[in-house]
C-alpha cells in the first residue's frame, strides 16, 4: 500500500535519524514519496509536495512495538486481575476471554492500534493464542488494514488444557494439527515477504504451559519452510522458571534451544528471568528479546536483564504487552519505563534516553527482520513520527532529543508507508470516537 501523495516535512527542530552513523540533523527537511524516503537536507523544494510545517518538532523513526495483545484492550483493570502474579492474572481471565468472538476481535484491534498509533509506533506485532466462537487471526489483520498499520501478526495456540496439565481451561485449547493447518493458511493468504510489506505472518505457540514439546518443534519446523518468524513467551517469571525446571527439567533457555527456538528468525517475550548462560545463548545466536517493562512491573515478574542482554550482544526491542497486564499501550511511555529500571537496577548510567529510543525504533525493527524500517535514510520505509516539543512538558529543555522520554505522550503527526495515519493528534483514517464507544458496549456486555 504505497502512497500516492508526496510530503515534505521542513524546519524541522531535529531529525533523529537512528542511521548507522546514529546521526541527529537540525533544522532538516525530508521528503517522502512512493512510500519511501526520497531526500533529506536542509531547505529542500517542495517539487509540488504537501508541506508538513515541523517547527518545535523532534522527529524520529516510527516506533516498532515487538510484543502485544491486541485483544486484551477489551479487559483492562479487571478485579481480581489486578494484583495477581502471571497464573493468577491469567486463570482470572480466561473465562472472560472464552466469550470473545470476531466482532471482540476486531474492535479491540482497531483501539489498541489506535493507541499505539497516537504513542509514536509505525509497526507493531501482534501475539494472538485464543480463537473462541470463531474468532481468526483475520479479524485483527483487517483491522490493522483499516488504520494503515505495519503490522506483524502471529498465528498463536494453546493445545494442553487443564485436563492435561497445562494452565488454560480445555475450551480455549485446540487441536494442533488445526493449528498448524490454519498457520499454512494464514501465511499462503497474507503473508508477504516484500520489502516496504504492510503484513508479515509468524508462527507463536503461547507458552511452554501451555503447548507440547511436539507442537513447538512442528511450529519450528513449518516457520522454517515457508521463511516466515517464530515467537513465545520464555521465562516471563519466577513460575515460569519453576515450571520448566519441574516439568522439562530444564531452564527456559536450554528448552527453547532443543526445539529449535533460537536463532535470527526467533524472538521471545520477556526473558525477565534468564541467567547469564541464556544471555549468551540468545547473544550466539542473535535471538531477539521483546522487552516489556510496564507488563513486568504490573505483574509484579520482574526486571529483565537488558543491560546484561545489550552488552552481550543480544537484539533487544520493546513491547507494550497486552492492556489487561499493562493497562495501557503507550509506547513511548514504555521507552522511558525500559531506560528508568536499567537505572534502578544498575545505576544512573545503565541506560541513556538515547539508547531507549533506539531500543524502542531501529532495535524492535531488526529483531522483526525489518531492515527497511525503523531508521530515516535515504531509501528506507517513510515511516516518521513528529513530536511537538514546544508545549509545556518541554518546556526549559537543553535537550529536546534526550526530553522526548519524558515530554509529549502522544505524536503530533505520525506517517506509516508514506500515508499520514495521525495528523495534530488525532487517527484520520477511522472515526475513533465511535470506535470507542462500541468497545466500551462490548466491555459492559463482557462484565455483565
Amino acid at each position: 500500500m504505497s502512497a500516492s501523495n508526496s510530503y515534505l516535512i521542513t524546519a524541522a527542530r531535529i531529525v533523529v535519524t537512528m542511521d548507522d552513523d546514529r546521526r541527529e540533523l537540525p533544522d532538516q527537511d525530508v521528503r517522502i514519496a512512493n512510500g519511501v524516503i526520497a531526500e533529506i537536507g536542509p531547505n529542500l523544494d517542495p517539487q509540488g509536495a504537501e508541506v508538513i510545517r515541523a517547527e518545535g518538532c523532534v522527529v524520529t523513526p516510527g516506533l516498532v512495538n515487538t510484543h502485544h495483545h491486541l485483544y486484551q484492550t477489551l479487559t483492562r483493570a479487571v478485579p481480581g486481575g489486578q494484583d495477581a502474579l502471571l497464573f493468577g492474572w491469567l486463570k482470572t481471565l480466561y473465562p472472560i476471554w472464552s466469550r470473545f468472538g470476531p466482532e471482540e476481535m476486531h474492535v479491540s484491534a482497531l483501539v489498541g492500534l489506535s493507541e499505539l498509533a497516537l504513542s509514536g509506533c509505525t509497526l507493531t506485532s501482534d501475539h494472538l493464542y485464543l480463537y473462541p466462537n470463531g474468532a481468526r487471526l483475520d479479524d485483527t489483520i483487517a483491522a490493522a488494514g483499516q488504520i494503515g498499520m505495519r503490522f506483524h501478526p502471529t498465528r498463536g495456540a494453546m493445545s494442553i488444557g487443564e485436563s492435561d496439565g497445562g494452565l488454560p481451561p480445555d475450551m480455549l485449547v485446540e487441536k494442533e494439527a488445526d493449528i498448524l493447518e490454519d498457520a499454512i493458511r494464514l501465511i499462503d493468504l497474507h503473508h508477504d515477504a516484500a520489502e516496504g510489506s504492510m503484513v508479515r505472518v509468524g508462527i507463536a505457540p503461547c507458552s511452554p504451559f501451555s503447548v507440547s514439546r511436539d507442537l513447538m518443534r512442528e511450529a519450528a519446523l513449518l516457520a522454517r519452510d515457508k521463511s516466515v518468524m517464530l515467537h513465545t513467551h520464555l521465562a516471563e517469571n519466577d513460575e515460569d522458571i519453576a515450571y520448566s525446571l519441574a516439568t522439562f527439567g530444564c531452564r527456559p533457555g536450554q528448552y527453547a534451544e532443543e526445539l529449535g527456538w533460537v536463532g535470527e528468525d526467533v524472538w521471545h517475550a520477556h526473558c525477565v528471568k534468564l541467567d547469564q548462560t541464556e544471555i549468551d545463548l540468545f547473544a550466539r545466536t542473535k535471538t531477539g528479546v521483546a522487552h516489556c517493562p510496564c507488563s513486568n512491573c504490573r505483574l509484579g515478574s520482574g526486571i529483565a536483564p537488558v543491560r546484561a542482554m545489550r552488552d552481550a550482544g543480544v537484539p533487544v526491542g520493546l513491547g507494550v504487552d497486552g492492556s489487561a497486564s499493562n493497562d495501557a499501550g503507550n509506547l513511548i511511555l514504555e521507552a522511558r519505563q525500559a531506560m528508568l529500571l536499567q537505572r534502578v537496577a544498575r545505576g544512573a548510567d545503565a541506560m541513556s534516553a538515547r539508547e531507549a529510543l533506539e531500543i524502542a525504533t531501529r532495535g524492535g525493527a531488526e529483531i522483526l527482520g525489518r531492515h527497511d524500517c525503523g531508521q530515516i535514510a535515504v531509501g528506507k520505509r517513510a515511516d516518521l513520527a513528529l513530536w511537538d516539543v514546544s508545549g509545556i512538558e518541554a518546556a526549559g529543555s537543553w535537550d529536546p532529543v534526550a526530553l522526548l522520554l519524558a515530554g509529549p505522550t502522544t505524536v503530533r503527526d505520525l506517517f506509516v508507508e508514506g500515508r499520514q495515519i495521525v495528523r495534530d493528534g488525532q487517527v484520520t483514517t477511522l472515526d475513533l470516537r465511535a470506535v470507542i464507544a462500541l468497545q466500551n458496549a462490548l466491555a459492559r456486555a463482557l462484565a455483565e
